[in-house]
């Protein structure tokens, strides 16, 4: 036994040393600066794709962007601002000016200036594509920050439970509740929660967004049942992940290493297997923020959240171009921010990683 210590203490030394010093100094920060420079180029990518299929379609962009109610001096002017009958690449590099370094609107009777990063201008409602997303963006954010939270604690904690109990009774019911989780649309969870939560057993009041700067308790009060909502949707693929990453784990060599030498099960479980599958979690859990920054609009409009997906749907349905291109914009953003974030975080979580 006392050679099986040393042994363990010399490889988590090793381990140790190793992971600070693939962690710190140029290594790491050479790998932060590829990422951070890959992020920006994929940004570049997006925005380029994103002006294409939106601003060189077929039919009057000018039209499309200003409105059906546009007058034809509104839409010449409109097509100047726009640049619309310069060269494509000149048309592409003015809207990548208005992101970067702002731009000014005339809107018939004064002139707006739109400071960076600078998204457009909705002709429909005269605001700034910006102010718009900055006032909608708290009530997402606050919707996905907490059932983010709340998906990793209940998906990570089922899934370590059900390894733990590997062909146990309890762990087919697991098995059993993640499948219909994941089966389940989030509008039937949620209609079935209001009915329960706040009809029937009256425990919460129907949801109504309270900003956190006039009342931090309210605002997570309200937000519990669109948390819930939300997150019980997601939390069954981590449950389903976090289960397989660990059974693959605990079938390797060195555990079964550890078992011989009398280590404890939930000391095995809690020290090496949950640790392979954080990985895998930290991967999945970068989409699944990302794409719900512009995904939540089932969870916004059933519980009549003002956020991004409600602003989404409303200016598709009333064809706002400008806001539309705006929301798609910022959405891939965070897309992107979340997977190089999750890059990071892996190569700390995973020293096996090679930070290349």
């Amino acid at each position: 036994m006392s050679g099986f210590k040393g042994l363990s203490g010399s490889k988590a030394w090793s381990g140790f040393t190793g992971l600070s010093g693939s962690l710190g100094g140029s290594g790491f920060l050479g790998f932060a600066v590829r990422r951070l420079v890959g992020a920006v180029v994929t940004l570049l990518a997006i925005s380029v794709i994103i002006y294409l299929v939106f601003y060189v379609a077929p039919g009057n962009v000018a039209q499309i962007t200003c409105g059906p109610r546009c007058s034809p001096a509104q839409v010449h002017q409109v097509t100047e601002q726009l640049k619309l009958d310069d060269p494509l690449y000149l048309r592409y590099w003015h809207f990548l000016q208005g992101i970067f370094a702002g731009q000014d609107y005339s809107t018939g009777t004064s002139v707006q200036h739109c400071g960076a990063p600078c998204l457009g201008l909705s002709y429909q409602s005269d605001q700034q594509v910006t102010q718009l997303i900055w006032a909608k963006l708290p009530v997402t954010l606050s919707l996905v920050f907490g059932a983010m939270v709340l998906w990793l604690v209940i998906g990570v904690g089922t899934g370590v439970l059900s390894a733990w109990r590997r062909g146990r009774i309890s762990e087919r019911v697991l098995t059993g509740i993640t499948l219909a989780g994941t089966a389940t649309p989030v509008f039937v969870i949620g209609l079935v929660l209001m009915i329960i939560v706040c009809g029937q057993l009256q425990w919460l009041p129907f949801p109504q967004y309270v900003p956190f700067t006039e009342d931090p308790e309210q605002w997570a009060w309200n937000l519990l049942l669109p948390w819930l909502s939300l997150a019980l949707i997601e939390a069954a693929k981590y449950a389903r992940l976090t289960r397989a990453s660990m059974l693959e784990t605990l079938a390797e060599d060195h555990v079964r290493t550890f078992r011989a030498y009398g280590v404890g099960e939930r000391a095995i479980i809690g020290r090496h297997a949950l640790r392979g599958a954080v990985a895998p979690v930290i991967a999945l859990n970068a989409n699944d923020f990302g794409s719900a920054i512009g995904g939540a609009v089932l969870t916004e409009t059933m519980f009549g959240l003002p956020g991004l997906g409600r602003e989404l749907v409303h200016a598709v349905s009333v064809v706002d171009l400008p806001v539309v291109v705006g929301m798609v914009l910022v959405t891939g953003f965070f897309v992107v921010l979340a997977n190089a974030v999750a890059d990071v975080l892996y190569a700390v979580a995973d020293r096996r990683v090679v930070l290349t």
